[in-house]
This record gives structure tokens, C-alpha cells and sequence, in this order.
């Protein structure tokens, strides 16, 4: 929680990779489709227009449930250092409301970039802790899918 009383949610990964690499992985439909989603969720489509304005949509399955998605429009994209866009459910829970999320990355050095998260105003706690949740679980997954050695 802010000073102010809103719900927000900040995190902070060190990634292997460049900020062009990294931004590839959050930006591309098919990177995006690998490595999106809490633990054991599936993204069978990612439809994505890339710039400001655009609109997204993320079909996501979980492991024991019926497909659901993400919708949200592009507010400022800014190659390879950040992205924003608004975060929706098509059918969102009584306590969901519409969020922003933005990501900013920077080189650490030639081959690692940080990736700073915000994202809010979430109306509940519960909210909150969900989606640090799922971004933690989302990053853990690209985290290991940028360091693992190419083939």
C-alpha cells in the first residue's frame, strides 16, 4: 500500500538478458505465450497491435478450469525500455477493477537487464496479492526461460 491508501503492486527481477531481448519477451505474442500465467496455466492465443491504442488479448487456461482472458489497450510503448497498458478480466471478479501496468527495464550490464513492475490501483488486498502472485510466479518462468543456454 502507498502513503496515500491505494493498492499497488511494485516488483523489482534481474533477468538474463539485454533490455531489446527482454523487451522481445514481453512484447511478442509467441515469447509472451511461454512463459505467461501463474504455475501450470496454458496460453493457447495472444493477439497483440503493438503501439499506442492497440488492444490485447491473452486466452489463458489454468490447469483445472475453463479458458478465461486478459483484455487491455497499449497507453505508451517505448522500445526496448518500457511498455504500459491497462489489465482487465473480460469477466471480472466483483473485487476487480481495471489497472495499469507498467514495465520499465534497464541494462545492468551487456547481457542482464532489470525489469521493474507497477501496477494498481487494485480495489481490495486480495486483489493485490493475486496478481503479485501470478506476476511472481510469470517472472519466475521467464527468468528461467532466458537463462537457460540456447540450443
Amino acid at each position: 500500500m502507498t502513503q496515500d491508501g491505494w493498492l499497488r503492486l511494485h516488483l523489482q527481477r534481474t533477468l538474463d538478458g539485454s533490455c531489446p531481448v527482454v523487451f522481445r519477451e514481453l512484447t511478442d505474442p509467441r515469447e509472451l505465450a511461454r512463459w505467461w500465467g501463474p504455475d501450470g496455466f496454458t496460453i493457447p492465443s495472444v493477439e497483440s497491435d503493438l503501439r499506442p491504442g492497440g488492444a490485447y488479448r491473452i486466452a489463458m487456461l489454468p490447469p483445472d478450469g475453463e479458458l478465461f482472458h486478459l483484455v487491455g489497450e497499449y497507453i505508451e510503448v517505448e522500445p526496448p525500455v518500457g511498455l504500459s497498458y491497462t489489465f482487465r478480466w473480460e469477466e471480472p471478479d466483483p473485487e476487480d477493477r481495471e489497472t495499469v501496468v507498467t514495465l520499465s527495464l534497464h541494462d545492468i550490464d551487456t547481457a542482464r537487464s532489470e525489469l521493474v513492475l507497477d501496477q494498481g490501483d487494485f480495489a481490495t488486498e486480495r486483489r493485490r496479492a493475486l496478481h503479485e502472485e501470478g506476476w511472481s510466479q510469470s517472472l519466475g518462468k521467464l527468468g528461467e526461460l532466458l537463462a537457460a543456454p540456447l540450443d
